[in-house]
């Protein structure tokens, strides 16, 4: 096999891995170079965390490890449907977030990285500043200035400088670029390593379903990192002749920040001119994805599709998931909207089995959730 490396999937430039970089000379997000994907057999099964499946990453790595990953997988009854919630909030900082942070991290700790630089709405940066910490770095968070003060709290807990921005999510992505001159970019949504980190989801639920792929997964989706990874995991489950299939991934947004879905709908890769609007589900909100076109490649190679759901029916399904016991927060509660729709337009079939992946714990919004349920 060629030496695994950075790859600019637009021009095909590569860099070596033991270079730290998040983006290609020509600026744009860099993918690591297809990997061979591991059986049962590679699976280090005394290690409980994602790390049991550290042969499937591109290289040796030292982990810095909190005991992210194992998350439950439940099956709940679900218009019919035997769905299997994936309870991400299980995770040490409390999102999905953790498996992608600790593999970025761990990889920079042991490159001789000493400060680390990321922009985040909450859940990236909670997960950055935890592992950071773990790990001795020095890091910085850029936020909104409308995070949710929890989120933000946590950061803080564990000793992240927060600086809160002004103004649209993407603003603190434009600061956090502009002040990567001084200080590493460890961005989520940047960097390679990340996704070597959330394509482990993929390696974990082929494990929990007894090594078989489910039929469907659904992702509550901002920048998409999550859809990546479970594209590159399954990937190379598949290229190792793990699974005879990929799963139809189904991406879901907030209606009011839709573009994913617009340029599914569309049938492009060029992001549509509109006015999005304010969202409950916050940690969704990215107008305009860095990698826009390999989200939609990956939706498009899977068979799945995209799915834009209401304000209401965001609501609704909060309720409804806190009803059998799942305390989420807004951002993904919008899964299992979505879910209802798709069973209901048979895109769904209620023999298959379908992941319904629940991010983040609803105590991540707890002023938001205080509100809604009238607790206060």
């Amino acid at each position: 096999m060629t030496r695994p490396c950075y790859v600019d999937p637009v021009d095909g430039t590569t860099y070596p891995l033991d270079v730290p970089r998040w983006r290609s000379d020509a600026g744009r997000p860099l993918m690591i170079t297809a990997l061979p994907g591991i059986g049962r057999g590679d699976i280090d099964v005394r290690e409980r965390s994602i790390w049991r499946y550290r042969a499937a990453l591109p290289m040796a790595i030292a982990p810095v490890s909190l005991g992210e990953g194992c998350t439950p997988l439940i099956a709940r009854d679900w218009d019919g449907a035997a769905l299997r919630f994936k309870l991400e909030w299980f995770a040490p900082t409390a999102s999905f977030k953790d498996r992608g942070a600790s593999v970025m991290v761990s990889y920079l700790r042991q490159a001789g990285i000493p400060a680390i630089l990321e922009d985040s709405s909450g859940n990236g940066g909670a997960a950055i500043a935890a592992f950071g910490a773990a790990a001795g770095l020095a890091v910085r968070i850029l936020c909104p200035a409308t995070t949710q003060p929890a989120k933000v709290a946590q950061m803080r807990a564990f000793g992240a400088e927060v600086q809160l921005v002004p103004g649209p999510r993407e603003e603190s992505e434009n600061e956090a670029i502009r002040q990567s001159a001084t200080r590493f970019y460890a961005s989520h949504n940047w960097q390679a390593f990340f996704l070597q980190g959330t394509k482990l989801l993929a390696y974990e639920l082929w494990e929990d379903l007894g090594f078989r792929a489910p039929d469907n997964v659904i992702v509550p989706c901002g920048a998409g990192s999550n859809v990546l990874g479970c594209d590159i995991g399954f990937s190379e489950l598949l290229a190792a002749g793990r699974i005879g299939r990929l799963p139809r991934l189904f991406c879901v947004q907030p209606q009011n920040v839709a573009p994913i879905h617009a340029c599914f709908e569309a049938g492009t890769d060029t992001l549509p001119a509109r006015d999005w609007q304010p969202t409950i589900a916050e940690g969704t909100a990215i107008k305009r994805p860095v990698r826009l076109k390999p989200v939609l490649d990956a939706i498009r190679r899977s068979g799945g599709g995209t799915i834009a759901v209401s304000e209401d029916e965001i609501r609704a399904a909060l309720r409804r998931l806190a009803s059998i016991g799942f305390y989420v927060e807004p951002t993904c509660a919008g899964a299992a909207a979505a879910a209802s729709r798709l069973i209901a337009a048979g895109r769904i079939r209620k023999g298959e089995t379908t992941g319904v992946l629940l991010t983040g714990t609803g105590l991540k919004a707890s002023a938001f959730m205080t509100e809604f349920f009238g607790a206060g």
